[in-house]
């Protein structure tokens, strides 16, 4: 078993930066491919970026890409999402994911097992 809680959000102007931490209890992290993903008000929830728990690539949406760098510390147990140059179409929840034994597909929010309560980010200026 994994719990995960996010932390970092908060109200940013735009092309400003952020950076959310997702931090893991349970033996199991170094075996979890670890994703972020965001649902905006009244929209799906999407994914964002997954890093895998097996020679660490990554994975990103489109509209994040050059943007946003998802990074994980396995002695920590925690996985970063770092976001700069923010829009306001970056407003979102954004959840923590974790998936044990993931590799693909990333970007499929059912194939991850474990989830965090989310934590608010909020582009505006």
């Amino acid at each position: 078993q994994v719990q995960l809680v996010e932390s970092g959000g908060g109200l940013v102007q735009p092309g400003g930066s952020l950076r959310l931490s997702c931090a893991a209890s349970g033996r199991t992290f170094t075996s979890c491919t670890m994703g972020w993903f965001r649902q905006a008000p009244g929209k799906e929830r999407v994914f964002v970026a997954a890093i895998r728990w097996s020679g660490g690539s990554a994975d990103y949406a489109e509209s994040v890409k050059g943007r946003f760098t998802i990074s994980r510390d396995n002695a920590k147990n925690t996985v970063f999402l770092q976001m700069n140059s923010l829009r306001p179409e970056d407003t979102a929840v954004y959840y923590c994911a974790g998936s044990v034994g993931l590799q693909s597909p990333l970007t499929i929010d059912s194939l991850y097992d474990y989830w965090g309560q989310g934590t608010q980010v909020t582009v505006s200026s």
